[in-house]
């Protein structure tokens, strides 16, 4: 059992950035032979689709992801410092993916926004997480007194996550880090600015 775990751990390391990468329409399973060294016989053994292992392996990213913000989050942090962590994360994503291929929750959701309903859900439950852990950092900087009561925690968490994507995906359009750069010195000082 142990083995099988490991080897499925393995397969999700090296298909995660195959999908991340070629999305799941753009990859094949000759793709996901290579990159993982099984034959398309082992790759079956573990997991009985394309689509359950793009799942598991968007799962994995997501996973990945979760593991990055709870390392860079720390107890006691101010408000604005978790709001600060929160974008470095999210900027961090330019230059270090968690998965090769960038944002693995931008990328699934432009792909299967009308495609691939069982990837969209999931990457719309990733976002929820993102939002969320955001809306939980304003609140609790309204309830210690840290930010000014008249902070609209859903608008700042749709503000950081919109203007972070977006400038993620300017700059792998352009292959220019200057648009993650102005966005994250734009939020850095509107985070400021929701200060009591």
């Amino acid at each position: 059992m142990q083995k099988g775990l490991r080897t499925r751990g393995s397969i999700l390391a090296r298909a995660a950035p195959v999908f991340n990468m070629r999305g799941f329409f753009g990859t094949s399973i000759e793709d996901l032979v290579k990159a993982t060294g099984l034959k398309k016989g082992g790759l079956y053994n573990h997991y009985p689709s394309k689509e359950a292992l793009a799942l598991a392996s968007f799962d994995y990213a997501i996973g990945k992801f979760r593991e990055r913000f709870a390392e860079a989050l720390r107890e006691g942090q101010s408000a604005v410092g978790s709001l600060q962590t929160i974008v470095e994360v999210l900027v961090r994503s330019y230059t270090e993916p968690v998965v090769e291929g960038g944002c693995p929750i931008l990328n699934t959701a432009i792909e299967s926004d009308d495609a691939n309903p069982i990837l969209r859900e999931k990457a719309q439950a990733a976002m929820h997480g993102l939002l969320r852990l955001i809306g939980i950092h304003v609140k609790r900087g309204i309830k210690s007194g840290e930010l000014r009561t008249d902070v609209d925690a859903r608008a700042v968490a749709t503000s950081i996550v919109g203007m972070c994507e977006g400038a993620l995906m300017l700059s792998k359009l352009f292959d220019d880090p200057a648009h993650i750069r102005r966005a994250r010195a734009h939020l850095f000082a509107f985070i400021q600015s929701l200060s009591a």
